[in-house]
């Protein structure tokens, strides 16, 4: 059965194009906005803590140097975390900001990014299902016969199986299934390091656009 919504502005039933999906249309989204534009308000509040707390994670992760698995999935998982709460936060509440931050982007860039954030969405919610899932992070051999030195963004992200069906609707299953697939190709084998430098540099650019269209609406 198809993942139905109903839209915040006009109340009709849908079915969404992205996960976080709130409009049945292009009208609708942009009467929702000019109904609340008198300010930042909690979207904007929300963006503002929550890309600087995307910016230390990060941080936190680039400088730290790597230990056992299980603590350096800690570390990994608060950063996957934040940038996903960036990421769906822009999408939610600034979908054409988001979309021409990225269109102005090379398309071999673009695909990066888009693919990438699709396998953190995928980490994410194997997190929220499994604390404990990390394997889905190692570090390489020879960090490995170093008892743990090096930098934790060297280590690499683990291929892993297909989503198991659950008891999702078929279009979450879809979306799953797509998270499933991106995570394979633009995270599996690759340094942990790669998907947070791309992505975050992109969001942060897409918040900065954000906080100008407050900033000449105010």
């Amino acid at each position: 059965m198809a993942d139905t919504r109903r839209c915040d502005q006009c109340g009709s039933t849908f079915v969404p194009r992205r996960e976080h999906g709130r409009f049945c249309s292009a009208r609708c989204r942009v009467a929702w906005n000019r109904d609340h534009s008198a300010g930042p308000g909690p979207a904007g509040t929300a963006l503002d803590w929550s890309v600087a707390a995307m910016r230390d994670a990060t941080a936190r992760l680039l400088r730290m140097r790597a230990w056992d698995r299980a603590r350096a999935f800690t570390v990994v998982s608060e950063a996957v975390w934040w940038v996903t709460i960036v990421d769906a936060t822009l999408v939610r509440y600034y979908p054409e900001i988001y979309d021409q931050v990225l269109a102005c982007l090379p398309a071999a860039e673009r695909r990066t990014i888009e693919g990438t954030l699709g396998g953190l969405r995928y980490v994410r919610n194997q997190m929220s299902e499994d604390l404990g899932r990390a394997d889905l992070v190692h570090p390489e051999e020879q960090e490995q016969a170093a008892s743990g030195s090096g930098s934790l963004v060297s280590w690499r992200w683990e291929a892993a199986p297909a989503p198991a069906p659950g008891q999702l609707s078929s279009r979450a299953q879809e979306w799953e299934s797509e998270r499933h697939r991106s995570y394979q190709e633009f995270l599996a084998g690759h340094p942990i390091g790669e998907a947070f430098e791309s992505t975050a540099a992109f969001l942060r650019r897409a918040a900065a656009h954000a906080d100008e269209e407050f900033a000449g609406s105010g």
